[in-house]
């Protein structure tokens, strides 16, 4: 079939703010898409981004930071389909999820969005949930493609990486998911890497996606992304979103001279491709029962909260006298600020719960949750409450403002009123469980003689159900960290490196990221990867490897000896014996999830590959496996470790260990937990240094924030402020979702402003703008007022 040059520019432009342009007359019908990650965010009327406007009814399945926590894959592919569903009912063809961004910093706005600091174990999970939507003909769009690690000045931001850090941990989880599952799409982010746009990476978009692991898909763009239009499509960028109306259209057709013909015809394939795939869904007419998916959303929480502490408190008995204090126990979070938004159809709440339920309880707010002001009035209250009770339980954590897209947290702490609070019931009655609610590693000043702790993250809808199923006993808490839990914010690797400069921010840890630096630094941890407790204990016994060629067999036997049935997390780290010099000490290959009836005994199957022994070799270009002996570790942990066997391997391809590794004094520290990397060192490991862009002068990079510096830029800044809080409305000044907006209209640059969601600037603006920003009035005012 034959398609203009027109209809290349229509398939690779977006429609609107949610539709992709279709050819009717080629039989390809427009398509919709949708956030989100973790619920159908579809929007009928005012379109945004960022969660502002009103959206449909949806489920709000528990997002990331806990559905990942339960390393249960068959439960995560079943909440992919319960998604998928959704958006067959919504008329929806590409669901925009998951997010496999790795945890680099506890303090990233967004980690509540991604499931690991892990690489293997985010694209393991990333995977699962594809599969679960993609069953129901329903695609879904990988993001955010790539080293896409913070909020701070996203946009514009560079991330330095050197390659083997890329390779090994940036890059891994996105290859895992891409080989597993084959998502329809991925989206490429905001950022730039190692200077280039990621929209523009030919490198990144082609020859490693395309080339390295035979991606077949389409690239769309995030939201805005697009620096240059040109370049995006020659570079392998399919989709430029969101709709560019007729004024980009124009302006691509305008530029199609300087668009080879190669790069036209690859991406009219794959978006009518993609287009093609989703018109079976179009033609379905879908009824979903919510009921049903709330309950699996109930399910899955109950089994993903993490009990992090417990003497013998829990489970609580449904005949006991509680104390339940906590304003999150009425008004619960239950999701983080931003894209990810769902307008949920219904919220449970543990008050109403435990009443339901018949628990003989008495109930006391604690504190205010949109203040961190600690209200001794409130506490007091708390204190008669929790007073000869035979349990407490405090539900507290983080309040809405402390984590959101578009802005990162500045430290770890829990707000003042919810710290106080605990430290007070502390001291009037020990039998404490503290339930937390938060999308992110926090400090606990508070936890010394706290006899329960579970950490239920954001749980979605049904969270509340979820942990009153965990808290009273009906069914046994089996979640466990996908990251860890540091003692303070100064012990993380990222620390002194996050969020970088004004225009990139240096990946200077490299591949020591999360327990990967905790283990070579020897630091202690205030709760590790990959901990959980249950209510019942495991037995790891008979450990046996086998080779079988380049697959290397592990098994092992797992035996309840509780009283309590319950399930266990298997998992299997591998490291070099000699792991000196730039090794890690251990790293997670493989893990499995099962059922364990109490008094009974399981069998745990593991087969890793000879290439899960190696390391990226940036001279070859590839995994080298060096000869020598490695260790098999199987664990509850990455610090509770039970089973060790020892393996000889020897090296497939004669390769050699870099010499630059060895000349690199300041990662030579690490083990002696010292992490002070020079930039030499830095820039011999990465080798190249990337150009900071030119201030002196506005363009189209500067973030309106930026326009603070000169008289005129403050003018028009405050103009640009003025005139998009008219687009929100009436939200109340406290909002998390306001506060986002405002951040991150703050941090967008001049190129992507838009006052509207549904409509461009006037065709000139940027131009206009910049000239009047520079001094050039006559100039920039004749651009804006050309039509």
């Amino acid at each position: 079939m034959n398609y203009s040059n027109k209809d290349i520019s229509l398939l690779c432009s977006g429609k609107n703010f949610w539709e992709l342009n279709g050819l009717e007359e080629k039989g390809l019908k427009s398509i919709k898409v949708s956030d989100g990650p973790h619920g159908l965010r579809k929007q009928d009327g005012q379109s945004d981004h960022i969660g502002i406007n009103a959206s449909e009814k949806a489920t709000c399945f528990p997002p990331a930071v806990l559905s990942g926590s339960s390393w249960d894959q068959d439960l995560v592919f079943k909440m992919g389909q319960a998604l998928g569903d959704e958006c067959l009912k919504a008329g929806v063809s590409v669901l925009l999820g998951p997010g496999v961004n790795i945890k680099r910093s506890p303090l990233c706005g967004r980690n509540f969005e991604y499931f690991s600091e892990d690489p293997y174990h985010g694209g393991i999970m990333a995977a699962a949930l594809i599969r679960g939507v993609q069953s129901r003909n329903v695609g879904t769009s990988l993001k955010h493609f790539a080293v896409n690690n913070q909020e701070t000045r996203r946009l514009v931001i560079s991330s330095e990486v050197d390659e083997r850090a890329l390779r090994e941990i940036y890059l891994k989880s996105f290859e895992i998911a891409v080989k597993e599952s084959k998502p329809w799409t991925i989206m490429a982010s905001y950022n730039r890497l190692n200077g280039t746009h990621v929209s523009e990476n030919k490198r990144l978009l082609t020859d490693i996606l395309r080339g390295e692991w035979g991606y077949k898909g389409a690239v769309i763009s995030d939201w805005g992304a697009v620096n240059d239009r040109v370049k995006g499509l020659e570079a392998g960028m399919d989709l430029e979103m969101p709709g560019n109306r007729a004024n980009r259209t124009k302006l691509l057709l305008a530029l199609d001279h300087e668009i080879s013909q190669k790069a036209k015809e690859a991406s009219r394939d794959r978006m009518v491709d993609l287009i093609k795939k989703s018109q079976k869904s179009l033609q379905e007419n879908y009824e979903v029962d919510l009921d049903k998916h709330h309950n699996l959303s109930r399910e899955l929480v109950s089994k993903s909260n993490v009990l992090l502490v417990n003497d013998g408190i829990l489970p609580l008995s449904k005949s006991m006298n509680i104390g339940l204090i906590g304003e999150f126990s009425r008004n619960p979070r239950i999701q983080g600020a931003g894209s990810s938004i769902v307008n949920s159809h219904k919220i449970d709440n543990l008050y109403d719960i435990m009443k339901a339920e018949g628990i003989q309880f008495d109930y006391a707010r604690g504190y205010e949750s949109t203040s961190d002001h600690v209200n001794k009035s409130l506490i007091d209250e708390a204190l008669e409450v929790a007073e000869r009770k035979d349990a407490v339980i405090i539900v507290a954590g983080l309040s809405a403002t402390y984590e959101s897209e578009g802005v990162d947290r500045r430290h770890l702490e829990m707000p003042d009123n919810h710290v106080a609070l605990i430290e007070a019931v502390k001291s009037v009655n020990k039998n404490m469980v503290v339930v937390l609610q938060n999308g992110s590693p926090i400090t606990m000043p508070w936890l010394e003689n706290i006899p329960a702790v579970l950490e239920s993250y954001l749980g979605g809808q049904a969270g509340a159900g979820g942990t009153y199923d965990n808290l009273f006993g009906r069914i046994n808490p089996s979640g466990k960290l996908a990251e860890t839990f540091p003692l303070k914010l100064e012990d993380t690797p990222s620390y002194q490196y996050f969020p970088g400069h004004r225009d990139y921010v240096a990946y200077r840890e490299s591949i020591y990221v999360g327990y990967r630096y905790y283990d070579k630094a020897n630091k202690d941890v205030l709760f590790p990867f990959g901990h959980g407790l249950s209510y019942t204990n495991f037995d790891y016994e008979h450990l046996e490897v086998s080779r079988e060629n380049n697959k290397i067999q592990v098994s092992c036997d797992v035996s309840n000896t509780g009283s309590f049935d319950g399930e266990e997390i298997v998992q299997v780290y591998v490291g070099k014996k000699d792991s000196s010099g730039f090794r890690l000490i251990k790293e997670l290959k493989s893990f499995d999830k099962k059922m364990i009836p109490k008094g009974h005994s399981q069998s745990f199957d593991f087969s890793l590959d000879y290439l899960d022994f190696g390391y990226y070799n940036v001279e070859m270009n590839q995994i080298h496996v060096e000869e020598g002996i490695y260790t098999i570790y199987v664990g509850a942990s990455s610090r509770d470790i039970r089973l060790t066997c020892d393996i000889v391997l020897e090296d497939q391809i004669g390769g050699s260990y870099p010499k630059v590794y060895g000349e690199l004094e300041s990662y030579k520290c690490l083990d002696k937990g010292i992490l002070e990397i020079s930039d030499h060192d830095f820039y011999k490991l990465k080798g190249s240094v990337t150009s900071a862009y030119d201030h002196s002068i506005f363009h189209e990079n500067s973030l309106v924030d930026d326009l603070k510096s000169t008289f005129i830029g403050r003018k028009v800044r405050k103009y640009i402020l003025k005139e998009a809080r008219k687009v929100v409305g009436q939200i109340d000044e406290d909002d998390a979702s306001l506060i986002m907006f405002e951040e991150s209209l703050k941090t967008t640059p001049i190129r992507a402003l838009s006052l509207n969601g549904d409509q461009d600037l006037p065709k000139y603006f940027t131009r206009g703008i910049l000239d009047i920003l520079n001094g050039h009035y006559i100039k920039g005012i004749f651009w804006l007022l050309k039509k």
